[in-house]
């Protein structure tokens, strides 16, 4: 069966797209850029068992569990009527890279086509232009409105993670965070207001906000979260992880989203410098991207450390800078380099207890991730590093035992530093 793509006409009759929510602060916000630019998305967040169970139906165990999870979300998505399977697209990311993620797109369209679902598009949301669709374009100002969306919620979730567990009235964290993702969004309908010097005023304000909340800081265990991408944000791929670390009494935090974009960008440069050609890219990326992009991780800074209570998150150039103490950055399979960087970087920041999500079978992350824990352990003696692994067959009590002995070593730790 040819593919089917997602013409003008669809959008102008009003075609649902459909997206896998991965990380619910910041696909929130990029919803309102969706609305903005004229499509009707809806963030999917049906996540019963039946979600795996169609995962296994239609995709080959031997793919990676993301792979299998989002399959699995929405054609149990369409099969609960969540979305209707005649007025409905759904969009995939695809990055053209080596990662098996970049498959997740064709994989996608098999597995409709054999659940008799074959004429719903499929839109692959990439910036090389493959499989293109004539009814979606990522147009200048929609990349413009999706990188400032990555920043704030990158700002709202690292903030929010340092105040929820410490709040004093329960919901005032949330109540924040909404609020500024309906000023945000108003923002994007008005297509003004949230970028360059407002971006710089806005993260400002944002951290007065979650400063003007009523804590009480209390000794908690702090653990970081890292790994695939995926399994590391998503509550459906993770099993909610970051609540039961807090319903355990730690205060979670994690790596900002748009260090994977950076990495992604760095690592075309890298190419370049060990390989050669995309000259013109690298060049474009060392000289201009970079560094503009090094000026908002600046404002970011500066809005953030007016608040002694509150820890940054390390610049881009600092997690280069930890990877390079232990890892060469041409390793860039998967999350490659960063995965390990951003161990050193919460071992370093005070979230020496890491949990370390891994989809079973991903080679990178068992190598990058699994893997440096040793080498990690030699250069941060007190580090206390557990990777789990997420697939089907893996049990929720499993892994959630396997988590409770690392914050019991924890516990006797913070308790060994009070006396």
């Amino acid at each position: 069966m040819p593919r089917i793509p997602f013409t003008e006409e669809m959008k102008d009759r009003g075609y649902t797209i459909a997206i896998p929510n991965m990380s619910p602060i910041h696909f929130n916000i990029m919803k309102r850029i969706f609305i903005n630019h004229g499509f009707r998305p809806v963030l999917l967040e049906n996540s019963s068992p039946s979600v795996i169970q169609e995962g296994l139906k239609y995709v080959h165990n031997d793919m990676c569990y993301p792979c299998l999870l989002v399959i699995g979300q929405i054609i149990d998505a369409i099969n609960r009527g969540i979305i209707d399977k005649d007025h409905t697209a759904v969009i995939i990311s695809q990055t053209g890279g080596g990662c098996r993620a970049s498959n997740y797109y064709f994989l996608l369209i098999k597995a409709l086509e054999r659940a008799g679902l074959g004429n719903i598009p499929v839109i692959s949301a990439n910036l090389q232009g493959m499989n293109a669709n004539p009814g979606f374009k990522i147009t200048l100002p929609m990349m413009v409105q999706a990188f400032t969306a990555l920043v704030y919620g990158d700002m709202l979730m690292l903030l929010s993670n340092q105040v929820k567990p410490y709040e004093v009235n329960a919901g005032d964290t949330e109540k924040v965070i909404d609020k500024w993702t309906d000023i945000l969004g108003t923002c994007y309908e008005r297509n003004r207001g949230y970028f360059w010097g407002n971006m710089r005023k806005k993260l400002f304000q944002i951290a007065d906000d979650f400063a003007a909340i009523p804590v009480k800081r209390v000794p908690k265990v702090k653990v970081g979260v890292v790994g695939e991408i995926y399994m590391k944000y998503s509550r459906l791929g993770n099993s909610d992880l970051q609540g039961f670390l807090e319903s355990e009494g730690a205060e979670v935090m994690l790596p900002p989203m748009m260090g994977f974009v950076l990495y992604c960008f760095a690592n075309g440069i890298k190419d370049e410098e060990y390989y050669g050609g995309r000259a013109r890219y690298a060049f474009l990326m060392k000289h201009i991207g970079m560094p503009l992009l090094t000026i908002v991780e600046k404002w970011t800074d500066e809005a953030i450390e007016r608040y002694p209570e509150f820890r940054t998150a390390a610049t881009f150039k600092e997690l280069e800078e930890y990877a390079e103490r232990f890892i060469d950055r041409g390793c860039k399979m998967g999350e490659g380099w960063l995965l390990t960087a951003e161990m050193a970087e919460l071992i370093e920041k005070g979230y020496g207890n890491i949990v370390c999500t891994q989809p079973f079978g991903c080679l990178p992350n068992h190598i990058c991730g699994k893997g440096m824990i040793r080498p990690l352990k030699e250069a941060y003696p007190d580090s206390n590093i557990v990777p789990i692994d997420y697939d089907p067959s893996a049990t929720k009590v499993n892994q959630e035992n396997r988590i409770k002995l690392m914050l019991a070593v924890a516990r006797e730790k913070l308790e060994e530093e009070g006396r």
